[in-house]
């Protein structure tokens, strides 16, 4: 493999697994961000003319890692950082064979629950960890909670620097302590997952590891933690993700649910799901992850959009309208009903809600608006939602997606 393009490998695959080893061994995020980009600047320079590591996420590790004692040791002849230089370095070389630590040591594992933490709000925790998690950009995030991007940029300022001056561990919590961060972290997997399955900006319809990497995270919690809605939030992660290459035209262009091919949908996933499902609905303890799973469960039993069962649809979002009140989660419904009711229902609904603060600037509500507006004949309504849905889009291919529903509307 060419060293370019191993590094940008590197740098794509490890980089935030590199970034949560190095905040442990570091205890900063500061320190930690500086010696990642330290350690890919090094690797830059070397792998042309060493080769690439054997393991070059443990490569980057111990280089950024030695590179932040040698920094410390510099700052130290000016202030007192004794103590940082000695607990920084006696920590093991991480690029030697790991002891057998099973999931608990997980370090990006550990990193969310740290962001995690109840002293922190939850607004910040979940800003926190998609930042300094998965590295998503502030923009992003923004969007993905639906608050303005100066707003979110100071939650994490401040989340940082009450991790920095109370000293919160970097670590797992005890078994007594998961409960209480459990649904942060919960959601924050959530969130990792939607990113990767519908990327909020860029030119890609989906970021397969990152996706991957939220179901590598469940899967973690599920041993750590084998509650009904960790089960239920794996079902879901594995149903939604069954979809991902029928999402994604050969050309990379988006895929609407309704127009995909579904025997590109990976079985194996779908039978993983849904039997998990079963076992979250089973407990009888049934949270929003479970019944979105069982949602997308119904859509993955239809062998084609027509024979997808809205009646049981609609009532499974009333159900999860009870647990989880949420405007994205109504709008949903609305969508639902007019599948089920014809268009004009679910237009009904969904005019009442497109006057919410939350939605007033969400390209999916305009997109559901002006796909309900083509199919009852609205066609200028559906160009003008369309329009307003494509300017609030930041993503390529859905933006192109916006553009085409538009160009193929009947004049009028």
């Amino acid at each position: 493999m060419p060293v370019a393009t191993a590094l940008e490998d590197a740098y794509r695959r490890d980089r935030r697994k590199v970034f949560a080893t190095l905040v442990r061994l570091l205890g900063g995020f500061d320190l930690a961000e500086e010696a990642l980009h330290e350690a890919f600047r090094i690797a830059a320079d070397r792998w042309p003319v060493e080769g690439v590591p054997r393991n070059p996420a443990a490569w980057l590790v111990s280089v950024g890692r030695f590179r932040a004692i040698d920094r410390l040791r510099r700052d130290r002849r000016f202030i007192s950082l004794d103590d940082a230089v000695d607990a920084v370095e006696a920590e093991p070389d991480p690029a030697a064979p790991p002891d057998e630590q099973g999931g608990l040591e997980d370090d990006q594992l550990r990193l969310i629950f740290t962001c995690c933490h109840p002293s922190l709000a939850e607004e910040a925790q979940i800003a926190l960890t998609l930042r300094e998690v998965c590295g998503l950009a502030t923009e992003a995030i923004a969007r993905a909670v639906l608050v303005k991007p100066s707003a979110l940029a100071q939650r994490i300022v401040r989340a940082k620097a009450k991790i920095r001056d109370a000293r919160i561990p970097y670590h797992v919590p005890d078994a007594d302590e998961l409960p209480e961060r459990l649904p942060s972290v919960l959601r924050v997997v959530y969130l990792i997952f939607n990113e990767g399955y519908a990327p909020s900006s860029g030119e890609r319809a989906t970021d397969p590891a990152l996706s991957q990497e939220a179901i590598r995270l469940a899967r973690l919690l599920r041993e750590l933690l084998p509650e009904p809605e960790v089960i239920g939030l794996l079902a879901l992660l594995l149903l939604q993700e069954s979809r991902r290459l029928a999402r994604e035209a050969a050309d990379g262009e988006f895929v609407s649910l309704e127009q995909q091919n579904r025997s590109r949908w990976d079985r194996a996933h779908i039978a993983e799901g849904q039997a998990l499902a079963e076992q979250a609905l089973r407990s009888g303890r049934i949270g929003p992850y479970t019944l979105q799973a069982a949602l997308a469960a119904v859509h993955a039993e239809a062998e084609c959009w027509e024979d997808t069962d809205w009646t049981q649809i609609v009532g499974l979002y009333d159900v999860l309208l009870r647990v989880e009140p949420s405007p994205v989660i109504e709008l949903n419904r609305a969508v639902a009903v007019a599948m089920r009711d014809g268009p004009v229902a679910g237009l009904a609904l969904i005019d009442a809600l497109m006057r919410l603060p939350a939605l007033t600037q969400y390209a999916p509500g305009y997109a559901a608006r002006a796909d309900l507006c083509r199919r009852a004949g609205r066609y200028e309504e559906a160009r003008a939602a369309y329009r307003q849905a494509l300017a609030l889009s930041e993503q390529g291919p859905t933006q192109r997606y916006f553009q085409l529903q538009l160009d193929q509307l009947p004049a009028t």
